[in-house]
């Protein structure tokens, strides 16, 4: 959240690439590139930990690859080292390592939770995102505010001598991403159990491994309807993704904000996103989990279009007046209120989608097959990870612009709205 979406990347495209348009090119290369490496190795690699046994012997060695890429955000800036090539290897090496970790971190769910697994899930996911808006709340008051406004509550300057010219809250957020990656594997490997080891050997974990994968796409031919969504969730959860990875690069190049204004909009978003996953289980209720992920796409796109046409001075393709609404330390004009405000319905959106894709799930496939086809809905959200990003970098370069790079998501999400109205679903679970 601080690396990805609000803070560092969207620092890259709006100070330290050229232009906003080459920096999103570049953000959304990196992207294209992950997403080819995990497509090809994050499914095998979850059935060959499954035939080894432990997690967090490989869990280690992933974390303590992906902190030193962390850490080294610290020194991206215009006139330092690390210029576009070594940063695009970085961004793409740290993101093909987050989603390796993520498969490992799932993997070790069951030894973990002790027969509480949805518990557990449900907590890990929540902490995750409480601490992530803990540290956005804590660069900002103890940053990016002092200086910029007149609290009692907020330092009169930043604190530890962080310089705010020089961009320096942004580039803090690396470092403490990695420290935070280093506690956190700290933590796990003193107080959380792992799975025994098998016995199986490295390389009859490969053989057997590849095996697995091939049999549980053949459960494909055993539930039509569910193949078909999960056909469908490839397309329109690509785009979603993209918009929710892309999202704040968006917000910086096109509306000119900085690590101040992203800080905000990042909690604030988050705080909305938690209201798109209690609105789900409302929908699924009233409409039916299909119905329920329809609207949520169709949203998610008419949101987008309304995104794409409101910038400074312009507010859903409509002319907007720029006198400042108040004499605050951000936004200030009616199309930066407007864009948070369009931005918030998205997120909304996109969380309540896949919480409802989860949902629609379970009730197309018989109880006892719901694990195995959750093993198919996790591989189907690698397989075309790869496809959002790819066509955000082509799309930018191709129109010179960002939101001619957005409106290429678009498509992702029609195709995957259109093959989701052929899933015959029941209306209710």
């Amino acid at each position: 959240m601080l690396i990805t979406i609000y803070v560092f990347m969207p620092y890259y495209v709006q100070a330290v690439a050229a232009t906003p348009v080459e920096g999103q090119a570049l953000v959304a290369r990196a992207g294209q590139i992950a997403g080819w490496a995990v497509a090809l190795t994050a499914p095998l690699m979850g059935m060959v930990v499954d035939r080894l046994g432990p997690r967090k012997p490989m869990l280690t060695f992933v974390v303590l690859g992906m902190m030193p890429l962390y850490a080294a955000m610290w020194f991206v800036t215009r006139e330092g080292p690390i210029g576009p090539a070594l940063f695009i290897a970085i961004a793409a090496t740290k993101s093909v390592l987050f989603a390796w970790s993520e498969v490992l971190h799932n993997a070790l769910l069951v030894p973990a939770a002790r027969g509480q697994v949805a518990k557990t899930s449900g907590l890990g996911l929540a902490l995750g995102n409480a601490t992530s808006v803990a540290f956005l709340i804590f660069v900002l008051l103890a940053f990016s505010l002092p200086g910029q406004v007149d609290w009692s509550w907020v330092p009169s300057q930043p604190l530890f001598g962080i310089d705010q010219a020089a961009h320096e809250p942004a580039r803090l957020t690396g470092p403490m991403a990695a420290a935070s990656l280093g506690i956190g594997l700290l933590l796990i490997l003193w107080g959380v159990p792992d799975a025994a080891p098998t016995g199986e050997k490295l390389g009859a974990a490969l053989r057997k491994g590849f095996g697995d994968l091939m049999a549980m796409l053949r459960e494909l031919k055993t539930e039509r309807e569910a193949a078909k969504f999960l056909a469908a969730r490839m397309l329109y959860v690509d785009g979603k993704t993209a918009i929710l990875l892309f999202g704040g690069v968006l917000a910086a190049g096109t509306m000119g904000w900085g690590t101040l204004e992203m800080l905000a909009y990042g909690i604030t978003l988050s705080i909305l996103a938690v209201i798109g996953g209690l609105l789900a289980g409302k929908l699924d209720i009233a409409l039916g989990p299909r119905n329920a992920v329809l609207l949520e796409i169709a949203v998610t796109a008419l949101v987008l279009v309304v995104m794409l046409g409101t910038r400074p001075g312009m507010i859903a393709w409509m002319p907007a007046p720029t006198t400042p609404l108040h004499d605050g330390p951000m936004f200030r004009t009616p199309a930066e209120l407007a864009f948070i405000a369009i931005a918030g319905i998205s997120a909304i959106s996109i969380t309540a989608a896949y919480a409802s894709s989860r949902t629609l799930l379970t009730v197309l496939v018989r109880p006892e097959r719901v694990g195995t086809f959750f093993g198919l809905y996790a591989l189907s959200g690698t397989a075309t990870m790869w496809l959002g990003p790819m066509l955000v970098a082509w799309g930018t370069l191709a129109t010179g612009s960002q939101q001619g790079g957005f409106a290429t998501v678009l498509g992702l999400l029609g195709a995957g709205f259109v093959l989701l109205l052929f899933v015959k679903a029941p209306r209710r679970h």
